[in-house]
């Protein structure tokens, strides 16, 4: 399908920075899917989904911020660390995160909690 498309992981290369989860739907329900976008780019987790949520109606797909947090990728160690909550978005499911996550880095060492830092 065009939602199998949509890439489900958009984040940094590096560093520590903020992330949202975001569930994808067809209006009037249907088919829907979860996608993990962060950037160090986004000072606040609104900017974040300011940016993909007109990307996502061009598809023709609504787009729900399910919550946010925090997201430590170390890729020369192979590790990520999702961590924290977004004030506005509240906290993400960050076990929902981590599979997504597992999928596309299938060689790291994922790891999550609810610790603010």
């Amino acid at each position: 399908s065009a939602m199998a498309a949509v890439r489900a992981v958009e984040i940094d290369p590096e560093g520590t920075f903020k992330y949202i989860l975001v569930r994808l739907q067809r209006p009037g329900g249907g088919e829907q899917r979860d996608i993990v976008r962060g950037t160090k780019a986004a000072e606040f987790h609104n900017h974040i989904f300011e940016k993909v949520n007109p990307e996502m109606e061009k598809l023709g797909y609504e787009c729900k911020c399910l919550g946010g947090g925090k997201i430590e990728h170390n890729s020369k160690d192979k590790k990520i660390r999702v961590f924290g909550l977004s004030t506005g978005y509240g906290k993400a499911d960050h076990s929902v995160t981590v599979e997504i996550l597992k999928k596309e880095y299938s060689d790291y060492e994922i790891t999550w909690s609810d610790d603010k830092k």
